[in-house]
């Protein structure tokens, strides 16, 4: 059986569970390990490093098939994801025999840590500091909306180690959740998206040794952004995923239900929103998976992955929207699938950078006169 019917096979299995998930408010921490621990953990962790070394048109395949059941169960394995990938390419030998069999395995759950309360969208602007002390380092700040910091084992924190140099200064480092003067806050309460474990983290006098120096100041910055456009891309396919799922199950609702004589899908008004709905998917998936396969051919796809976010992240709201209103009151149902996609499609447009972030890099490539195909 090869990755993506496995993929198929995994969201069978979560399918049941996603709703508890939800109602609980709590993270699918058994599930993200059991995950991991199948194959879906290392997908972009090279095959000599004991990976999949999948490539981003497959892996945008296997996250929109997962992305259509739980969209945050598939955003928390793409952090962890990137995580195990970094640490095999980028990593120490002590880093990489430390954690990278573990983080295969699942007993090791990555986060980043890299957005702060007053610094999101400018990342540059973080405070969380690293001084030199002795043999190590001591780490101060916050941290906030880290996915899957509610149960996560790993940190990779990005610190400021020298204020005056901007992102020249900014470092990381791969912190270990029993780290003294770490502390993992209590998770975020959203409209949507718990089962991914959103929370933040408080960092007083957290001291680690030389070892922890992930990434070394004047590469963290750039070591953050690297793999962004990815990211972008892979967050597009989930959102494909969770826009297919509405837009199924409206239609299978509509063919059954029955008012004034006839089913909802015999009305043309209904049955031509749904018919836009799919328009937007069509284009949606087309987009995505035309900036997964520049990708792929080593093209410059940064424009490519904020015009594809940008447009499937919107089209999931607004399609989703339509799938919970041709559904009538029934939409409305906070244990449907429909409604949980709808919320995961709203705080879709914050991960990975916001709608208004992607457009300040659409703006920017117009203003320096790149190419609007590119």
């Amino acid at each position: 059986m090869n990755m993506l019917e496995q993929a198929h096979t995994l969201a069978a299995r979560i399918a049941p569970l996603a709703a508890g998930w939800e109602d609980a408010r709590t993270m699918a921490d058994q599930e993200i390990r059991y995950a991991i621990k199948s194959g879906f953990g290392s997908l972009l962790v090279p095959v000599d490093k004991g990976g999949h070394g999948a490539n981003n048109v497959l892996t945008t395949q296997i996250l929109e098939t997962i992305g259509a059941v739980d969209l945050p169960f598939a955003f928390s394995l793409v952090v962890h994801n990137n995580l195990a990938a970094s640490v095999a390419r980028l990593g120490s030998i002590a880093q990489v025999d430390r954690y990278l069999a573990r983080m295969r395995e699942g007993s090791t759950l990555g986060a980043f840590c890299l957005t702060e309360p007053d610094a999101g969208t400018d990342a540059a602007a973080i405070k969380t500091t690293a001084r030199r002390e002795g043999a190590g380092w001591r780490l101060d700040g916050a941290k906030a909306w880290v996915t899957s910091a509610h149960k996560a084992n790993l940190f990779c924190i990005y610190a400021q180690t020298d204020p005056a140099a901007g992102t020249a200064g900014i470092a990381s480092f791969l912190v270990d959740r029993d780290a003294p003067g770490l502390t993992v806050e209590a998770p975020y309460k959203l409209i949507g998206c718990h089962s991914m474990g959103t929370a933040g983290l408080q960092l007083a006098n957290c001291r680690v040794d030389d070892s922890a120096l992930f990434l070394e100041p004047g590469e963290g910055f750039k070591g953050a952004m690297v793999g962004i456009d990815l990211a972008r891309v892979l967050l597009s396919g989930m959102c494909c995923g969770a826009l297919a799922a509405g837009l199924n199950i409206a239609l299978e609702y509509a063919g059954r239900r029955r008012v004034f004589g006839r089913n909802l899908l015999d009305f043309q008004g209904l049955e031509w929103m749904l018919a836009d709905v799919a328009t937007d998917l069509h284009a949606a998936r087309l987009m995505t998976y035309d900036a997964a396969a520049k990708l792929d051919a080593g093209e410059r796809a940064t424009v490519a992955a904020a015009h594809t976010k940008k447009f499937t992240t919107r089209a999931a709201m607004a399609g989703l929207t339509q799938c919970m209103q041709a559904m009538g009151a029934a939409g409305l149902r906070a244990e449907g699938p429909v409604a949980r996609h709808f919320a995961a499609a709203k705080v879709a447009q914050y991960l990975d950078g916001t709608t208004e972030v992607q457009n300040i890099v659409i703006a920017r490539s117009l203003k320096s006169g790149l190419s609007v195909s590119t």
